[in-house]
């Protein structure tokens, strides 16, 4: 059997069963329904976020969460608004933003953690900066404290994308407290999901209001529509499928650890190989296993062991490859350099992780990237 760098969580067919049966009764399949309310207060308690609104899909909800802030108003104030963000993310970031007529400008990341370099935000903005958007990558945290004191200090929004984090918390507080707002991702390859979906958390409910009517086609009341809005929501079947993969999550995450910890102790303490090391404070949920290979020291490329791998039917990704301002798409939008995001890009390896990878098969693609070319 191949094996893919990721499998979807799911329950019991019975379980799910057990679950959409009320809608054969109700015939209520969307429009913020029971089911959606029932998953909604179900993830604000396990995120332990102060509220959170739900939507098709994490994209949508990060394109939808830029507007809600405000960041595109104050862009059309300004002359064409900049949003600070990284290149070392899927192009899912970069779109929400330019799709919102808003610039992304590339800042570098730390080599460390992959996240954006907070170091170097601070020389980027300009007049023009409305907004940052830092991206928390494979689950490693964004310095939040130091992103938050240089958006205090210039009057600007924090947007994280989380799709990486569900269910991470920092020094005991949930991820999706920091910043302005976060999203998470549900989509079926995360390592929580509801088929395909996402949500925004925020603190200020102001936002949820704005949230909810931009998701809903701009409508405030049944006969208001104060906003140009799109159909966004999440429907009741998909969060009918949140509740019962959130019922699983932490033994989900417990047996992704076991797989992590073999990785770790089959490819550590190798000359060539560079693999992240444990964030201090962080409650990690083990979304990805992200390596980086050295071909100088190591003696094989990132592009050699995918091969490698390839060939025995073992499907790993280049994630991400190429950087953002790499691509056709924005590679003429110009900025300053970022060698650190262009360098990891080239040389990084997500190797797959799910939960039920048996060891067996974590150890014969150990076996493969460590033998000889």
């Amino acid at each position: 059997m191949p094996i893919y760098v990721t499998r979807s969580s799911m329950p019991e067919l019975s379980e799910y069963i057990e679950e959409i049966k009320p809608m054969f009764e109700t015939h209520m399949l969307t429009n913020m329904g029971p089911i959606y309310k029932k998953f909604q207060g179900e993830l604000i308690s396990y995120l332990g976020v102060r509220d959170l609104s739900l939507f098709v899909n994490g994209h949508l909800a990060l394109e939808i969460a830029i507007q809600a802030l405000g960041m595109t108003e104050k862009g059309e104030e300004v002359g064409g608004g900049e949003v600070i963000t990284t290149p070392f993310t899927f192009v899912s970031t970069t779109h929400a933003i330019t799709r919102n007529n808003l610039k992304p400008v590339f800042c570098d990341i730390r080599k460390s953690d992959y996240c954006i370099d907070p170091d170097k935000i601070e020389e980027l903005i300009t007049d023009k900066t409305v907004g940052i958007v830092p991206v928390h990558v494979y689950g490693n945290i964004c310095d939040v404290h130091k992103i938050e004191n240089i958006a205090e200090k210039h009057g600007l929004k924090v947007l994280y994308d989380g799709a990486h984090a569900f269910g991470e918390k920092y020094n005991g507080r949930g991820i999706g407290t920091f910043g302005d707002a976060t999203m998470f991702s549900f989509h079926a390859t995360k390592v929580f999901n509801s088929i395909e979906g996402g949500a925004v958390a925020f603190r200020n409910k102001r936002y949820g209001v704005a949230l909810h009517e931009l998701k809903n086609f701009g409508m405030h009341t049944e006969t208001s529509i104060t906003s140009v809005g799109l159909n966004a929501k999440l429907d009741e079947f998909r969060s009918a499928m949140g509740l019962c993969n959130l019922r699983h999550i932490d033994e989900s995450i417990q047996d992704r650890k076991r797989v992590h910890d073999r990785y770790y102790e089959r490819l550590s303490g190798i000359d060539g190989i560079e693999l992240f090391q444990a964030q201090k404070g962080v409650t990690p949920n083990y979304a990805y296993l992200p390596v980086y290979f050295d071909k100088k020291k190591f003696g094989k490329s990132r592009d050699d062991v995918y091969m490698e791998l390839r060939e025995q039917e073992v499907y790993t990704r280049k994630y991400f490859y190429p950087a953002i301002n790499d691509l056709e798409c924005y590679r003429d939008l110009g900025g300053p350099a970022t060698p650190v995001a262009h360098d990891v890009s080239m040389n990084i390896l997500t190797l797959p992780i799910y939960e039920g990878l048996a060891t067996e098969d974590i150890d014969m693609i150990c076996d493969i990237i460590l033998s000889k070319k």
